[in-house]
């Protein structure tokens, strides 16, 4: 497995966590990371992401582990299409209940055809996926007041449940991107590349 030139660490701002990533980006997107939090019970969540030259996800591979259980999804995209695969092993939902909160999905997408208009992977949780459509929609270089909506395929953890979620991202001045979805908003702080340097509420670089 070559190495990858570059990383980056975020520090979660809203629980205790962190998620560090190594990348390439020279011609489109290479990058594994790996988030560990402690909300809503503790795991680490590893992934690999791929995209192609323009910057659509091609592929995207997630492994959530957390005491008593490991789940798994793979997401590719073909010829306009996904396919969604994906396993279980333990009980997360146990973990959860134990922990006080609500039961889990099921991970993967319960009809992956809901994700046909989607070509962007969007990690909960994750500033680093925030960079996918900032990068492919150009929106670096775009006058501020630009907005783009787009559908994502937005993967959940630690449930690695995947669902089409509909998002927004409007340019501001001074390098600021404000990110829409439902009704959440936050402006997000980017580098010169697009990555996220301060995501309000959630995580900053370290």
């Amino acid at each position: 497995m070559a190495g990858l030139p570059k990383a980056l660490i975020w520090r979660r701002l809203d629980a205790a966590g962190a998620e560090q990533v190594l990348f390439g980006d020279r011609s489109g997107l290479h990058g594994r990371g790996t988030m560990v939090a402690a909300v809503p019970v503790p795991f680490a969540c590893r992934y690999e992401i791929y995209t192609d030259d323009t910057w659509a996800t091609a592929r995207f591979d997630a492994t959530v582990e957390g005491a008593g259980f490991l789940r798994t999804v793979r997401l590719e995209r073909a010829a306009g299409r996904w396919r969604v695969t994906a396993s279980e092993q333990g009980d997360l939902d146990a973990t959860l209940l134990a922990a006080g909160h609500p039961r889990a999905s099921m991970p993967g997408a319960d009809d992956p055809s809901e994700l046909s208009t989607a070509l962007d992977v969007d990690l909960g949780y994750s500033p680093f996926t925030n960079t996918l459509p900032v990068r492919r929609l150009g929106l670096i270089d775009a006058e501020p007041g630009s907005t783009q909506s787009i559908v994502v395929a937005w993967v959940l953890v630690p449930s690695l449940e995947v669902i089409a979620s509909t998002q927004t991202y409007t340019v501001r001045e001074g390098r600021d991107v404000r990110f829409t979805s439902g009704s959440f908003t936050a402006d997000l702080s980017l580098d010169a590349d697009g990555y996220v340097t301060h995501y309000p509420g959630l995580a900053s670089l370290a």
